[in-house]
Formats: C-alpha cells, sequence, structure tokens
C-alpha cells in the first residue's frame, strides 16, 4: 500500500493525530515561550474555545457526514472539475490543488470582513480578547458550515485529487494553530518565514482593534495573497506588547468569552458602519 493510499484509508486518524499534535506542541512553545501576556484567565478561554471546537466538528459530522474528502471523492468518480480534464502528472495536480484551495480561503477571508452580515458571524473569531493557539480555531458554528460549502463548490469546480483536499486540510489546520498562536519566534526568522507562509506576528496584526490592521493580513497558510493583493501590514503599530486584541465595543469578557456569548454574539448591535475598507489612520509617508 502506498503512502498517498494509506492517508487516504485513514484520513480521520491522520487529521485527528496531526490536530492532537501541533495543539500540543504550540500549548507547550507558548508556556515556554510567549510572544505577550495574556488578559484572560486561560482555563476560562480554553474550555469555551474549545467546547466551541467541539460543537462545530459534531455538528460539521452530523450535517457532513463524508465532508471536503467524500465531496472530492464524488467529483473524481464522476469526472467533475478542471483538474479532471487534463493530463497533470499526479504530483503537480496536488500542488496545484493545495495552492487553488488557499487562494479560495483568502478570498473567503477576505469576503466576512467585507460583507457586514458575514462580518457578524465572523466577529466571534475577532472577538477573542487574547490570541492564542485556541483562537485558531474559535469559529461560529454558521460561519464553519457557510465556509464548508464554499468549500465544497471549490471542489467540485477544481476536481482536486483526493489526497491533496486531505492535505491541505490538515495543513489548513495545522497553520491555523501556528499562526494564532502566542510564541515568540526570533525576528530573523520571522523575517525570513513569513516571504512564504503566514507566521504568529503576521497574523497577530489582524487581530488588533484597529481596523485598519484588522482588514490587513488575511492568509492562513501562503503569505503570497497578502503582497499579491496589497492586504499586508508588516507589523502593528503600537507594536506586539502594546497592540490591543479584539473587537472595539466587545469588551464584555462574558460575552466574548463564554460559549452561549459567543453563539449569541452575531445577533447583538449593529456592524453597518464596519466596512472593509475603513482605513481610520494612516502614516504620514502614505498620503
Amino acid at each position: 500500500m502506498s503512502l498517498m493510499q494509506l492517508i487516504t484509508e485513514h484520513e480521520i486518524g491522520v487529521r485527528l493525530g496531526f490536530f492532537f499534535g501541533i495543539f500540543a506542541l504550540m500549548a507547550a512553545w507558548e508556556l515556554k515561550a510567549p510572544r505577550r501576556l495574556l488578559n484572560v484567565s486561560k482555563p476560562l478561554r480554553w474550555t469555551n474555545n474549545l467546547a466551541l471546537v467541539f460543537l462545530n466538528s459534531l455538528a460539521l459530522r452530523l450535517i457532513f457526514p463524508a465532508a471536503a474528502v467524500g465531496v472530492a471523492a464524488f467529483a473524481d468518480i464522476n469526472h467533475w472539475g478542471l483538474l479532471n480534464h487534463f493530463n497533470l502528472p499526479f504530483a503537480l495536480s496536488v500542488l496545484l490543488s493545495i495552492i487553488a484551495l488557499d487562494l479560495v480561503i483568502y478570498l473567503q477571508h477576505v469576503m466576512v470582513h467585507a460583507v457586514p452580515t458575514l462580518w457578524r458571524l465572523h466577529r466571534v473569531h475577532h472577538a477573542d480578547p487574547d490570541f492564542d493557539v485556541t483562537t485558531g480555531a474559535r469559529f461560529h458554528p454558521i460561519e464553519i458550515i457557510l465556509s464548508m460549502l464554499i468549500k465544497f463548490a471549490t471542489i467540485v469546480v477544481l476536481g482536486p485529487p483526493i489526497v491533496a483536499v486531505i492535505i491541505f486540510e490538515v495543513v489548513l489546520n495545522a497553520m491555523a494553530m501556528f499562526n494564532h498562536a502566542n510564541v515568540k519566534l526570533p525576528l530573523a526568522l520571522d523575517r525570513v518565514l513569513r516571504w512564504l507562509i503566514v507566521t504568529p506576528d503576521m497574523h497577530r496584526v489582524h487581530h488588533s482593534v484597529e481596523d485598519n490592521e484588522a482588514n490587513s493580513n488575511f492568509g492562513f497558510n501562503l503569505s503570497i495573497w497578502d503582497r499579491f493583493f496589497g492586504t499586508y501590514i508588516n507589523q502593528p503599530r503600537d507594536g506586539h506588547q502594546n497592540m490591543t486584541i479584539g473587537i472595539h465595543g466587545f469588551n464584555d469578557a462574558k460575552q466574548v468569552s463564554s460559549l452561549w456569548g459567543m453563539l449569541s454574539l452575531p445577533f447583538i448591535g449593529s456592524v453597518t458602519g464596519y466596512a472593509i475598507n475603513r482605513r481610520e489612520w494612516s502614516k504620514p509617508d502614505d498620503k
């Protein structure tokens, strides 16, 4: 049995193994070398953030038992998608699929910031008052379901190899935990890595309360999309130690850190003034 066949047949085990392994590694790294001091009790945040992760995982399994891998298999059997109509080397098909799926994730992320109704859902992720490994999986169930539907549509149109979808799902989960982790990388290493991948310092800018910073650095895996589309900001203007994480006006710990508060957050207040093109601050040399 080839490695690809082994990965495909044991998809759930592979994904769970990587999830728990990367989570444990990042959690230990956060304890050993934290980038910032946390503001809210870690037991409170972790208990509720992980409860939301469990709820989302249960909902996805109940609504979409076959998940993205099942859709990829169905597309392959029926020869749906662009890649099923070109005789490309298998390795190239896998690589192109992973890159294309990552671009869609970037565009989806921009969209949930740009559309006020979708921002209502996505602000559950941004309202976390701290930034650590659990923030990477903190999303409202409705956003998770919508994200899965977008992924299904992408797979049907693209026609990626099944193993490419599995690899992408593993990499996406692992990178979400890595680039949301409260860890300190050597600055020289960070500068090199962020030319290709999203580092914690790069993505932390995206979780700033400042509108122009929150509407930047949308990438989850590859950093090239932010540079190419002009949404890249190098550093937070207040510095990583002094920047404020979260959303203006959402400061109640019970609302932003409890499970019920997170589930109800999309239905509270108005977001009509929050648009992706708001830029309330600019450096003098930007004018």
